[in-house]
């Protein structure tokens, strides 16, 4: 019986490192990335409206199996709203930051 509970809490430590994990690999996806934060995405100007952290949600929005976040963005020049699941690159750049 000590075997079986052993084994159990073996299982409850990895589930809990491969969530840790999955939990950093989105946030490095969504980066900087808060409401009101405003970036150039490419080439557009847009500002942070939602960010989507719940998976089966994300992949409820932007009907995308694999998705774990979704950022809904506003572009300052057209007024348009939309979702994204782009992850946060090096092009991407932080106009104006929002504090935590």
């Amino acid at each position: 019986m000590d075997r079986i509970a052993r084994n159990t809490a073996t299982t409850t430590t990895a589930t809990t490192q491969a969530d840790e994990a999955l939990r950093r690999v989105t946030a490095t996806g969504i980066g900087p990335r808060q409401p009101g934060t405003v970036y150039y995405d490419g080439d557009r100007m847009v500002r942070v409206e939602a960010v989507v952290t719940d998976p089966s949600e994300a992949r409820r929005i932007l009907r995308r199996r694999s998705a774990r976040f979704a950022v809904l963005i506003r572009d300052l020049h057209a007024g348009t709203s939309r979702y994204t699941g782009a992850v946060w690159t090096g092009s991407d750049r932080v106009l104006k930051a929002v504090n935590a």
